[in-house]
């Protein structure tokens, strides 16, 4: 899988913190919006990692405060992740192995697909694409990792 760099262990390569920048483009109004801001993945409690997201949400040029938690629990294989919403519903599973993952998460009657692409060590990227009754949108976000981040365990 060229353009594919391959993580045998999810939650090692993960850990530490990352710069996160998102751009939201409504496909049926053509709105965009963006996210700018940082998520720390740091050791929970028996085990996994929790994923704290903070920054600034901008859409139609009102900017607000936006943060959200994930829960990212060792998977049913070794090296993979069983991500959950901060309530511990499920929200989808996760194996980078090949560097590259589809995830579907159904939403009432909306679809989340989310596709995971690591591009180096240090950079990665999602895809989410949301369609349904209720929604139309693409989200990409782009994670770089933070250059003073000393929590990184080698993947």
């Amino acid at each position: 899988m060229s353009g594919f760099w391959p993580v045998p262990d999810v939650l090692a390569y993960l850990a530490g913190g990352w710069r996160t920048e998102r751009t939201v483009r409504d496909l049926e109004s053509g709105a965009e919006g963006e996210f700018s801001g940082t998520t720390a993945f740091g050791q929970l409690e028996g085990g996994g990692l929790l994923s704290r997201e903070s920054g600034t949400f901008v859409w139609q040029r009102v900017p607000r405060p936006a943060e959200r938690t994930l829960r990212f629990l060792p998977g049913a294989t070794p090296g993979t992740a069983d991500v959950r919403f901060s309530d511990g519903r499920p929200f989808h599973g996760l194996d980078l192995s090949s560097g590259h993952h589809v995830a579907d998460h159904p939403c009432a009657a909306d679809l989340y697909r989310g596709e995971f692409t690591v591009l180096d060590p240090d950079r990665w990227r999602t895809v989410w694409r949301v369609g349904g009754p209720a929604k139309d949108l693409v989200l990409t976000t782009e994670y770089t990792r933070a250059p003073d981040d000393g929590l990184r365990t080698p993947s």
